[in-house]
């Protein structure tokens, strides 16, 4: 009978323990751990506590209405991460091509929270919602950059499994910083004071940045200028798509993305410009525009982009050896658009080819629970289950993050010993069982209870928690477990979407796959809100647990994929992981 043994790996240590120990030592780990702190940093703040500074500083709640806009910056930021990849800040580009956005970002992250610090937010809020907004669109910004830089350094030592579990850990760690532990200094200091101790730290990150190391940081501008334009050149080498045909497809994706854009420009103006009765509600522009922004700019142009590569193999419509006598030189404005907005696409469709059916219905399905979920969360907590908003915040908050942090870790781990492919089918399967645990909760918890107490977890609870109410050390319980398979299936989902993406298309490829998540989340949540109402809460976990189910499923048909196409699969950084021998 066989069995399956791990050998070791090539340093002759146990599986995956050395390339851990090599990836956390290597600075580019240290870098990454900053870089997701100042990733999360400011979207607790301009997404959470700004609102609590707001509310103290007795700004109306029909004023408040316009901060909402900064989550659009978040939720479209893929709409400009063609220029990060594309276009060079004149002065910076010897920084690097990704820490030319990532410092700059930073430093002006760091400078308008303490600018903020300083501004009154009832007598001089037009100013402070401008740096509001301009902090966001920042910060969105630097995500992009930050994304893209940790696909482009990952390597054999820092590999890309262990830079995703450590960019999240630091986003998390930032959450709870700039959340719930700003709430707690801003009692004691006061909002300014508070703000300025976040912009000093954003400052001291950007700062640090400038020294990270850059996939290509010894190309100088006249370099990259040069290497860009011979690349936009082999548009006209023999086999490729003709020009004729290229701006056709060009013209139709760049009307689409237009039209985006200026959706969300006119929705930008008519809210900042309309009367409070009259400003339209960015919840309702996301779910009625948001599936359709994300359709006009990634799922269409994906047809369009397969047409493409279906003429190219098919050697239609392509340039001739005879015609192909084209220098650099002779680069045309519609050559950089394209490439900018049509070869990302191109490239992944081609080099997927109809794997990229089953990569697009496991990046719609993986996260679904969550993207679903978390609108529903404190309706549950606070309306179904009556906790108070002290149980919800030291359970959620406090606690939680600390779980997904904990789930975090131990899911790189598992990546690390185990392999990408089987943390991910089992950060589903773990994601999908915990809805189960829930349906429990919603029926009285009394399997949580029991398992809370029959561990002692109950004792400690009450220990760190006298304030709590009866319940709370079962649903403390229940989201420990919750947030432990988020943790779990975070990292290695992060790292899988990263292995994915071509190096050279970082930045658009990885924020285009990204954003599916905002399509699934906001067309799913209007039918579940339906169920909850219709059949209550146990029947929709049921039911969302069955959904997890398809996810686990996908996971195993991808990993059979990649297995047996090998190098042909089109994943770019392969798992790193030691492999399975079987043995006799």
């Amino acid at each position: 009978m066989a069995e399956a043994t791990a050998t070791k790996d090539s340093t002759g240590g146990k599986p995956g323990w050395r390339t851990l120990a090599r990836s956390l030592k290597n600075p580019k780990s240290g870098y990454m751990a900053l870089f997701g702190f100042a990733s999360g940093l400011p979207f607790a703040l301009f997404l959470g506590t700004l609102y609590a500074w707001l509310t103290e500083a007795e700004v109306s709640v029909e004023t408040m209405g316009v901060f909402s806009l900064i989550g659009l910056a978040y939720a479209f930021q893929f709409l400009w991460s063609p220029l990060l990849d594309k276009v060079n800040i004149p002065g910076l580009r010897r920084l690097g091509k990704r820490k030319q956005w990532i410092a700059p970002m930073q430093l002006l992250l760091g400078i308008i929270l303490v600018t903020m610090s300083l501004l009154d937010p009832k007598s001089q809020l037009g100013v402070f919602s401008l740096l509001a907004g301009i902090g966001a669109f920042a910060s969105a910004t630097q995500d992009i950059a930050i994304n893209a830089w940790r696909i482009d350094v990952a390597d054999e030592e820092a590999t890309i499994d262990i830079l995703s579990t450590i960019t999240q850990m630091g986003f998390r760690l930032a959450a709870l910083v700039g959340g719930a532990l700003g709430l707690i200094i801003a009692e004691r200091i006061g909002w300014p004071q508070t703000y300025i101790m976040m912009g000093g730290i954003m400052l001291a990150i950007g700062v640090a940045g400038l020294f990270a190391p850059d996939a290509d940081v010894a190309r100088r501008s006249a370099e990259t200028i040069a290497a860009d334009n011979e690349d936009l050149a082999e548009l006209y080498r023999p086999g490729e798509i003709e020009p004729k045909m290229r701006n056709r497809a060009l013209l139709a994706v760049g009307l689409l993305w237009a039209w985006a854009i200026g959706t969300v420009l006119v929705f930008m103006i008519r809210s900042m410009t309309a009367e409070p009765d009259l400003r339209p509600n960015p919840t309702e522009f996301t779910a009625t525009y948001g599936p359709l922004i994300i359709i006009a700019t990634i799922v269409v142009p994906a047809f369009i982009a397969a047409w493409l590569a279906k003429m190219k193999n098919e050697k239609r419509h392509v340039i001739s050896h005879t015609a192909a006598t084209f220098g650099a030189k002779d680069v045309t404005f519609a050559d950089h658009l394209y490439r900018a907005l049509v070869l990302p696409l191109v490239e992944f469709v081609g080099r997927m080819g109809w794997s990229l059916v089953l990569i697009l219905a496991l990046v719609l399905t993986y996260r679904i629970t969550d993207a679903i979920w978390g609108t529903f969360a404190y309706p549950f907590y606070l309306g179904e289950l009556d906790y108070s908003g002290d149980d919800v915040a030291f359970a959620s908050k406090f606690f939680g993050v600390g779980a997904v942090i904990a789930g975090l870790a131990l899911g790189g781990w598992l990546i690390t010993v185990l392999g990408r492919m089987f943390t991910l089918t089992l950060g589903a399967a773990l994601a999908a069982a915990t809805n189960l645990l829930y349906a429990d909760l919603a029926v009285g918890g009394a399997a949580m209870q029991a398992g809370s107490d029959l561990i002692g977890f109950t004792r400690l609870i009450n220990f760190m928690a006298p304030f709590g109410s009866e319940g709370l050390a079962r649903l403390t319980f229940t989201i420990m477990w919750e947030n432990l398979a988020i943790g779990i299936a975070g990292a290695a989902y992060i790292a899988w979407l990263s292995s994915i993406v071509n190096k050279q298309y970082a930045a658009v490829q990885y924020a285009l796959l990204a954003s599916l998540t905002l399509l699934v989340g906001t067309l799913g949540r209007g039918a579940l809100g339906e169920m909850i109402e219709d059949r209550g809460y146990y029947y929709v976990f049921i039911f969302t647990a069955l959904i997890g189910v398809i996810a686990v499923v996908l996971c195993i048909l991808e990993w059979i994929r990649e297995a047996r196409a090998g190098a042909a699969s089109g994943v770019v950084q392969p798992d790193a992981t030691p492999e399975i021998a079987t043995g006799a």
